[in-house]
């Protein structure tokens, strides 16, 4: 009967311990890939011409730069929310990076582009902005919600990973742990 209540108990740690880390957004390293020494295979997505941004294709990660990609979805309030850290923070990493946000939603299909770039002019969108309409990059990181943010070291490894809306002083600091390689 102990041997039951013990096994019960050490069991129900280990739901707890995984439902505080996925409620605090705080994923152990192995699960996320982050600080692996696997590289990610790049992905080609479509660009959007929008303010700050280019009609295109953009690999991520880039080749040789370190990479900063922000999956946002139009209709996610965190996402809204977070627009202006995000504006800052791209402002004070500047060239060094990569710094790209990046939608999954059928952009040119069931979203008309136009909808994706009159979004990103009201909440002041200025840096590069993709549509990933197969999923395959969202896919790469097992995105499961949105905003999510994902930095690459130059050689396409993840350095640092969070969900949930950021200040630009997490941003940054999370793009400094790619550059710090």
């Amino acid at each position: 009967m102990r041997r039951r209540h013990l096994l019960a108990g050490l069991a129900s740690v280990g739901v707890l311990g995984g439902a505080g880390a996925v409620a605090t957004s705080t994923v152990p390293a192995a699960l996320t890939g982050e600080g692996t020494s696997e590289a990610i295979e790049p992905v080609t997505i479509q660009t959007i011409d929008a303010p700050g941004s280019r009609d295109g294709e953009v690999t991520v990660p880039a080749n040789g730069r370190p990479t900063f990609v922000d999956f946002f979805g139009t209709y996610c309030s965190p996402c809204i929310e977070q627009m202006p850290d995000l504006g800052d923070a791209a402002d004070r990493v500047g060239d060094e990076v990569l710094f790209v946000s990046v939608t999954n939603e059928a952009v040119g299909r069931a979203m008309p582009e136009e909808q994706l770039v009159n979004w990103w002019e009201k909440h002041n969108g200025d840096w590069l902005v993709a549509a990933d309409v197969t999923a395959e990059l969202a896919g790469k990181f097992s995105i499961s919600g949105y905003p999510t943010a994902i930095v690459l070291d130059a050689t396409g490894r993840v350095t640092w990973r969070g969900s949930g809306a950021h200040t630009a002083d997490e941003i940054v600091a999370g793009i400094e742990t790619a550059l710090d390689r």
